[in-house]
């Protein structure tokens, strides 16, 4: 067995789950005109698959450790092709929305399965003094797949929205004929599975997330948002409550007595909430205030990850010769400080820009090889699947959290913004309150004021704004208007700039940011 044809294996299996955190976003308004979906059908085409991956990922690492890792790779690889092909082939009409989210869904629970037994199977098939080398390999390879997505998808969407999930078909293929020829070994420890504990810790994780996903939508204030938040804390609690008294507890929770495993656990919590929300502003940011396309974007994300990819071999070396410590250290301290630089030249181009991206990127990089890493070598051997079954529900916990918190930020921050400005404009106060509104993308009837969406529509409509310092043509913006999509705030700012003069006027939205 050759451990590099394995890694190689690995990497194409999950980099279907990888390359879809952004492509389908991007495709998303293609296929909601398509299908004729409705706002919030479209918005569950993403949170759907996400909640799926949170809520079950912590059951498919135990799955894979039960029923054997590469057993469970083929199975998630081939399900979720599967599932891919099928959201591709979505029929027009009634059917077209539940269809696409019921099989966004499964593609959630099919990569929640995938990806930990991938990973086990790495981590299974490396000597510990290999292993954070390899799985540096593994991590910075699969992270820089996430900029693939916006490259993708400017190739793809000009000829048809469902080859972007037909492109995981023949991804698929290679990564099944790669398995089969490197075969893995099936490790596997057969022990009963906790259905109570599965059930909770699936229940707690989805309706935790999900209010976290909705607090943009629904409010902070919100009984709905609080509800699902503590309703989802109170279970996984009760989860905690039941592991400590089973005698084959679904996730064995006391290794959280480790003090290290504590430690990795609670560094990847920290820097998962700031770096994962990351790509979402940034992506926004980039075509938004740079007035970048989408494969322009594509490479503005992938210069983040071409450092990450660098810090990251940094810190399986470090991990390998002298532990986590000094590459968690080392690695927070450099992306803080090159998150402060990069804040403070948003109101630049990229040239100046780049080298704090780069700090940043790198520090990061150095952290999660290293601490990711170190987590694994602490789980006994044949509980590989279980440990990143813990370790990457912490990761979408926090990133689901961070997201949450830095979107109703840039919400409310917005809303004063627009407010301000359209103030200073003399645009008329109907406006101005339809400014502040921002919840979910919708399409309004036609006495309904223009509406502001979502962290990525109240981003647009305010850089639209800011980014061309020019004075907002009232009279361009008819009461009937149907809907705020970002193509229509465009055209609404190229035709103002033809017919307004400058202003000293602005949103001051990214200059906060």
């Amino acid at each position: 067995m050759s451990r590099y044809l394995v890694l190689t294996a690995m990497i194409f299996a999950v980099a279907m789950m990888f390359v879809d955190q952004t492509i389908v976003a991007i495709a998303a308004p293609n296929i909601e005109r398509s299908l004729s979906l409705t706002a919030t059908g479209t918005q569950w085409i993403i949170n759907g698959y996400l909640l799926a991956l949170a809520a079950l990922i912590a059951l498919g690492g135990k799955l894979t450790d039960v029923f054997g890792h590469r057993r469970m790779v083929l199975v998630g690889t081939v399900g979720f092709a599967a599932t891919s092909a099928l959201c591709g082939a979505t029929p027009k009409g009634a059917p077209a929305e539940a269809w696409l989210v019921a099989f966004r869904v499964l593609q959630g629970a099919f990569g929640a399965v995938l990806f930990p037994a991938a990973l086990a199977i790495v981590v299974n098939s490396f000597p510990l003094r290999e292993r954070g080398k390899a799985l540096a390999i593994f991590f910075a390879i699969t992270g820089a797949l996430t900029s693939v997505g916006p490259i993708g998808a400017s190739i793809l969407l000009p000829w048809t929205w469902r080859a972007i999930f037909w492109i995981n078909v023949p991804v698929a293929l290679v990564a099944l004929a790669l398995t089969l020829k490197a075969r893995p070994e099936n490790e596997r420890r057969p022990v009963p599975i906790d259905a109570r504990g599965a059930l909770l810790v699936s229940a707690g994780m989805a309706l935790a997330v999900l209010g976290l996903q909705q607090a943009s939508t629904w409010g902070w204030s919100s009984a709905a948002t609080w509800g699902c938040i503590a309703g989802g804390l109170i279970v996984l609690g009760a989860f905690v409550v039941v592991e400590f008294r089973v005698a084959n507890p679904l996730l064995e929770l006391r290794i959280f007595a480790h003090r290290a495993f504590a430690a990795d656990n609670a560094v990847l919590f920290l820097v998962s909430a700031c770096f994962v929300p990351l790509f979402f502003f940034a992506s926004s940011y980039a075509q938004v205030v740079l007035r970048t396309n989408a494969s322009e974007t594509g490479l503005y994300i992938l210069v983040i990850f071409g450092s990450f990819a660098f810090g990251s071999q940094i810190g399986g070396r470090l991990l390998d010769r002298r532990g986590a410590r000094p590459a968690a250290i080392a690695g927070s301290a450099v992306a803080a400080v090159g998150f402060f630089l990069w804040a403070q030249s948003l109101d630049n181009g990229l040239g100046s820009q780049w080298y704090r991206i780069l700090l940043v990127g790198a520090g990061i990089g150095l952290v999660v090889t290293a601490i990711s890493t170190d987590a694994l070598n602490r789980a006994p051997r044949g509980r590989y699947g279980e440990v990143t079954g813990i370790t990457q529900t912490v990761r979408y916990f926090a990133s689901s959290l961070g997201l949450a918190v830095l979107g109703s930020v840039l919400i409310s921050e917005t809303r004063s913004n627009i407010t301000a400005s359209f103030s200073a404009a003399g645009v008329p106060r109907a406006w101005r309150r339809a400014s502040r509104t921002a919840s979910t993308w919708e399409h309004p009837p036609p006495h309904r004021p223009l509406r502001a969406a979502t962290p990525t529509a109240s981003f647009r409509l305010s850089g639209t704004i800011s980014r061309n310092q020019r004075r907002p043509c009232s009279s361009q913006w008819p009461a009937s208007w149907p809907c705020a999509s970002s193509s229509r705030l465009r055209d609404l700012n190229e035709a103002c700039q033809k017919r307004s003069r400058p202003s000293k006027m602005h949103s001051g939205v990214v200059e906060r940011a």
